[in-house]
């Protein structure tokens, strides 16, 4: 149960990340634009890095010790990746929700206030994440699944500070906006008790889990964030800010991992 309890705490305090990220509402009402696109792009970084440092190649090592051969780990990383990104493809696809700038997806109906179509919206973005976390700590190892917990967590931050602006601009109340925040990162601890629990059932599991976690984070990036930053106002603030969190992500990966 070490594991579980691990990829629990760390994907929860992920999680109240976003709400902290969040709090600069209380002083301020609106971002610029262009910081607005540095700090997506820097959330976007970050869990490109994660996907292939934290997961994928700790995935296909992982397979290595379990007596795969070369080719064979990859086959099983590339399947995983695959899976991943389909799961998420499909929440997309069947899941009402609703992103600030892209509109509205999935399936639809009036019973749905909008405010509750972001909150879905922001939750099939989290998910992903606190998965990862869990799976990250799935061999009991800290120094493994460290690295990855901080990167998550400080992409959150920001990430909850744009949420939070958008709901204001919508005229939310700032308690409101603050609660929401939290309320989505708190999605992530779900995640990563789920996360924590397969691989907890044995260490065949973990380099699928690490590939399925890392399929679901690389459909959010190129079907959420990439686009979201990829506006002629923001791209180069957003290219900075991807370049500057997979820096980052990449120096406490190989720091600490």
């Amino acid at each position: 149960m070490g594991t579980i309890y691990l990829g629990t705490i760390a994907s929860l305090g992920t999680g109240l990340a976003t709400a902290v990220g969040a709090l600069p509402i209380l002083f301020t009402a609106n971002l610029d634009q262009k910081w607005q696109g540095i700090l997506l792009g820097l959330g976007g970084g970050v869990m490109l890095a994660a996907t292939a440092f934290s997961l994928i190649i700790p995935g296909k090592e992982a397979a290595v010790d379990l007596g795969y051969s070369q080719a064979n780990s990859a086959l099983v990383v590339s399947m995983g990746v695959l899976i991943g990104a389909s799961l998420l493809w499909l929440m997309h696809n069947y899941f009402p929700h609703e992103h600030f700038n892209q509109g509205k997806e999935g399936i639809i109906t009036e019973n749905f206030q909008r405010i509750w179509l972001f909150v879905i919206a922001i939750t099939i973005h989290n998910f992903p994440e606190g998965l990862a976390v869990g799976v990250g700590f799935g061999d009991g190892n800290i120094s493994h699944g460290l690295p990855l917990a901080l990167g998550i967590g400080l992409q959150n931050m920001p990430e909850g500070l744009i949420v939070a602006l958008a709901l204001r601009e919508l005229n939310y109340s700032i308690k409101y906006a603050l609660g929401i925040s939290l309320l989505t990162g708190l999605v992530e601890p779900i995640g990563g008790v789920i996360g924590a629990s397969i691989v907890n059932f044995g260490q065949s599991f973990l380099p699928w889990g690490m590939a399925i976690a890392a399929g679901s984070m690389l459909f959010v990036i190129v079907d959420e964030i990439i686009p979201e930053i990829d506006r002629e106002s923001i791209a180069q603030e957003g290219t900075l800010g991807i370049m500057t969190g997979f820096v980052a992500m990449m120096f406490l990966d190989i720091a600490f991992g």
